[in-house]
């Protein structure tokens, strides 16, 4: 078939990442910019919060730091105040269910199921009730509620402007990303946590707002909260290459970890719901439970820190440290199964701190010569645990590694994660971060490739010249233009087929069916259905990703 001749050709627009053009680049860039302050002052907020409650409900007095409960003996009225926290959080969670549980798995249903739209209520009602139940003694931590917060605000802002649902996932994960900075000072972690749990694309466009917000965040921490890491290691670790060996060992009992951490949790919230009790009044329980755990070791109750910053220091004892690491992870396994408000990085962290440090200590008296570091097992172990267990290793080593100040530990943090997920892999289909919304009807896969309708060339794809074509004119492209720039000309042109020149000699033809295949298989779109064949938007419209808008944002009125 000859193609029909026409005198056209199409100069195809510039692009930055998928499909952006630089001018929208730039105003995602100022959004995360923008972000990044409203996140790092959110932490700042939250922090002082979940400080002031804890020093009213535990200690009675007034104060803004966040207590150290090292000699901390609680009374008898440490239950009272626990379940009064848990029925502020009832409360809360009736006037917005979404607050129940630890964020990330939340923020992910709003992805992948409500257009990333979250609603207004959930910024006030989801730090509030965190901190109400980190405050009355909840061992969670304020990774969850801040990063449910800059996600909800990220997501806000998307919603105000007129974006696609693509961008406004990114907001909303930047939102994410700038609230967990301002909490940890901890910008390339957060980044690593969006990439690897909330984007669901490896892209420029979705790198740029990260990394401004990040930043920003993190110097406000500087400003308002220190610049000193949170879990600051107040020594130099040195892990010679004799000594990595004995990270093997430790490798395999994290990943044993991250095992009974989740079927732990999973069997204990399988639990609550066989109880013939509402739904409403599991948090009570919950709450009863770590109340009386934390009368037996107070160590376990709030969020904590303190007692991280000393298993990274190796100021535990043998037993100390072992009790601690029990004690905090049946706490925590009660309260977050009794679908409560609440966080899961910081007491993973504390778990495995504890039990790295235990495996340090018998190192040290194993091999009295070889000055084994502790410390460095705990550091270690604390990442891999939370990298394993939640199926995001690179975002629990970098963490850790961060919030400590121990970066000479990454070649062992590398080799543990490594080992761990071995164990771990074959035994734990689903984990912390999906397990519920699996249970919910949908599974996430987080895995990407790189988009073949985005790197294949025209020239791969078109057949010889018709033999009876006398130089066959029409729409054409360049050998080396990419399939999506020729099927962007036959779109605009309505034509069939275009000539494929080499140095502007034809040399070959390039059918609408030769695209089909590479367009069923996309998978760096930004809406999940299938792709089809239409007409192109204009270029610059924030519709171009394939995420059609729908009102303001895409989103139903919350």
């Amino acid at each position: 078939m000859l193609l029909a001749r026409a005198t056209r050709r199409r100069t195809l627009p510039h692009e930055v990442s998928l499909g952006e053009p630089p001018r929208r680049m730039a105003f995602l860039a100022l959004l995360g910019a923008g972000l990044g302050v409203v996140g790092g002052l959110a932490a700042f907020v939250v922090v002082r919060l979940v400080a002031l409650l804890s020093n009213l409900a535990l200690l009675h007095r007034v104060a803004f730091s966040l207590p150290d409960l090292a000699h901390y003996r609680p009374g008898a009225v440490l239950v009272p105040v626990a379940l009064g926290g848990a029925v502020a959080v009832v409360a809360l969670a009736r006037w917005t269910p979404v607050i129940r549980g630890h964020g990330i798995p939340e923020s992910l249903e709003a992805v992948v199921q409500r257009d990333s739209c979250i609603r207004p209520r959930v910024l006030v009602a989801k730090p509030l009730s965190a901190a109400v139940a980190m405050g009355t003694g909840g061992p969670f931590g304020a990774e969850g509620p801040i990063i449910v917060t800059g996600g909800c605000v990220g997501s806000l802002l998307g919603q105000c402007l007129r974006v696609s649902s693509a961008e406004r996932r990114i907001l909303l994960a930047t939102g994410a990303a700038a609230g967990m900075a301002g909490v940890f000072a901890t910008p390339v972690a957060a980044v690593v946590l969006a990439f690897e749990l909330l984007v669901f694309e490896r892209s420029l466009r979705a790198l740029l707002p990260l990394l401004f917000a990040t930043a920003i965040a993190t110097e406000l921490h500087a400003v308002l909260l220190g610049s000193q890491p949170l879990f600051a290691v107040t020594r130099p670790l040195a892990v010679p290459p004799v000594l990595l060996p004995l990270f093997l060992p430790l490798g395999v009992a994290v990943g044993l970890l991250a095992i009974v951490v989740n079927r732990g949790l999973f069997a204990v919230e399988a639990g609550f719901r066989r109880l013939p009790v509402p739904d409403a009044l599991h948090p009570l329980l919950g709450a009863l439970g770590f109340a009386l755990v934390g009368l037996a070791v107070p160590g376990s109750l709030s969020v904590g820190y303190w007692a991280i910053s000393d298993a990274v220091n190796d100021r535990f004892l043998v037993g100390t440290a072992a009790v601690l690491c029990v004690a905090k992870l049946v706490s925590w396994w009660v309260s977050l199964a009794s679908n409560t408000s609440g966080g899961t990085l910081a007491p993973i962290f504390l778990v495995g701190a504890t039990m790295g440090e235990t495996i340090g200590i018998g190192f040290a008296h194993l091999f009295p010569s070889a000055h084994v570091e502790p410390a460095a097992f705990a550091v270690v172990a604390m990442g891999a645990s939370f990298g394993v267990s939640a199926r995001a290793l690179l975002t629990g080593g970098v963490f850790a590694l961060e919030v400590t100040g121990a970066s000479h530990l990454v070649v062992p943090m590398l080799l543990v994660l490594g080992v761990a997920e071995v164990v771990a892999e074959r035994a734990l289909p689903d984990r912390l971060m999906t397990e519920k919304l699996v249970r919910r009807g949908y599974r996430i896969d987080f895995d990407t490739e790189a988009d073949p309708f985005r790197t294949a060339v025209a020239g791969q794809l078109m057949e010889p010249l018709p033999v009876d074509a006398d130089a066959p004119c029409g729409p054409s492209v360049e050998r080396l233009a990419y399939a999506r720039d020729a099927l962007v000309v036959l779109l605009a042109d309505g034509a069939d087929a275009v000539t494929v020149t080499d140095g502007g000699k034809p040399v070959g033809v390039l059918r609408r069916e030769a695209l089909r295949g590479l367009l069923a298989r996309r998978i760096a779109e930004s809406e999940p259905q299938e792709p089809r064949l239409g007409r192109p938007l204009p270029v610059g419209r924030p519709e171009q990703d394939g995420a059609a808008s729908t009102g303001r944002g895409g989103c139903a009125p919350p």
